[in-house]
C-alpha cells in the first residue's frame, strides 16, 4: 500500500516550534514569520544565512579575547561592516519585522535587528539577551562588571540617564522608587524566546489594524493564538477581523470563545454587540 505524507502547513510549522518554551528554537521561529507573505520562504536558507554572517563574525573577534572586546568587534561588523540599522524612512513596512528581508536589505526595527544581533552575540560566546523596553526594544549584555545596555538600531551604549529619558518619555506618570530614582531594573528583565515573538506578531498587528488590512490581520491572530493559546483578547481580535471580512461563523465563534472567557471585560457590552450583530 503506497504511503502518503501530507506537508505541515506554515501555521502548522509554527505550532510544532514554538510548542514548548525549553526547546524554542527563536531564530526559526522568528523567521517563519514571513511564509505568510512569501509562502515559498526557504526558512533553512535564512538559517544558514545567520550561520555564514556568524562565522564571518568570529573571524573578526581575537581569540580569548574578553567579551566587551567581542562586544565591541560584532558591533564594528554588525552595523559598520554589514550596515545593519534602523529602517527610518520607512518604518512601518511589515517587510521590517521578516527576518529574511532585514538581511537583505540590511534594514530593520529595534526587534528583528536585536534578534539577528543577539543570535550572532551567543554565537561568540557573549550572554546577550533582549529587553522588552516601553517603545524600543533593547540588547542586554551581562558582564562581570555589569550589565552594558545597547541599542539595536545602531549599536549604541545607553547609560542610566539615557534609559530614564526613554522611560519619562513613554510613562511620565510612573511613580518613582523610594530614593526618588526611577525603578529602572523592573525595566531590564532579559526577554524570552515566547515574548519576542509576541512583541514581533503584534508589531504586525498594529500595522495591518491600522491599515484595515484584514487578511494579513486575520493570519498574525492565527499565529497570535497558536502562540498564546489562552490570550483570550488575540480571539478578540481574530474574530473582529474576521467580521470585518465578512467571515460571520468562524467570527461568531471567536468572539463567543472571548465573552465566555472574559465575562467581566471592560469592553463586554461593545463586544456582545458586534458579536449579535452576527446573527445565529
Amino acid at each position: 500500500m503506497a504511503l502518503t505524507f501530507r506537508v505541515p502547513s506554515s501555521l502548522e510549522y509554527f505550532g510544532n516550534l514554538v510548542a514548548r518554551d525549553d526547546e524554542l528554537p527563536l531564530l526559526e521561529a522568528a523567521a517563519c514569520l514571513a511564509q505568510d507573505e512569501y509562502p515559498e520562504l526557504d526558512v533553512e536558507q535564512v538559517l544558514a544565512d545567520v550561520d555564514r554572517l556568524l562565522e564571518r563574525a568570529r573571524r573578526r573577534a581575537a581569540v580569548g579575547a574578553e567579551p566587551l572586546e567581542r562586544v565591541q568587534a560584532l558591533g564594528q561588523f554588525f552595523f559598520s561592516d554589514l550596515g545593519f540599522g534602523g529602517n527610518l524612512n520607512d518604518y512601518y513596512n511589515p517587510d521590517n519585522s521578516y527576518l529574511h528581508r532585514v538581511l537583505q536589505t540590511r534594514r530593520g526595527i529595534p526587534i528583528s535587528l536585536a534578534l539577528l544581533w543577539l543570535e550572532l552575540a551567543r554565537g561568540l560566546g557573549v550572554e546577550a539577551e533582549g529587553i522588552s523596553f516601553p517603545g524600543h526594544f533593547l540588547m542586554r549584555v551581562n558582564l562581570d562588571g555589569g550589565m552594558l545596555v545597547l541599542d539595536p538600531m545602531n549599536g549604541q551604549s545607553l547609560g542610566r540617564d539615557d534609559l530614564r529619558l526613554r522611560i519619562e518619555e513613554w510613562q511620565p506618570r510612573l511613580p518613582a522608587a523610594p530614593n526618588g530614582d526611577l525603578p529602572l531594573t523592573a525595566f531590564l528583565q532579559a526577554c524570552t524566546p515566547r515574548q519576542m515573538l509576541t512583541r514581533m506578531l503584534r508589531n504586525l498587528q498594529d500595522i495591518h489594524r491600522s491599515q484595515h488590512d484584514w487578511p494579513r490581520l486575520v493570519a498574525v491572530q492565527d499565529r497570535l493564538i497558536v502562540l498564546l493559546p489562552q490570550a483570550w483578547e488575540e480571539y478578540r481580535e481574530r474574530g473582529l477581523a474576521l467580521a470585518e471580512q465578512g467571515e460571520r461563523r468562524r467570527a461568531a465563534a471567536d468572539l463567543d470563545r472571548y465573552l465566555r472567557e472574559r465575562p467581566a471585560a471592560q469592553d463586554h457590552d461593545a463586544v456582545a454587540e458586534r458579536r449579535a450583530s452576527l446573527g445565529d
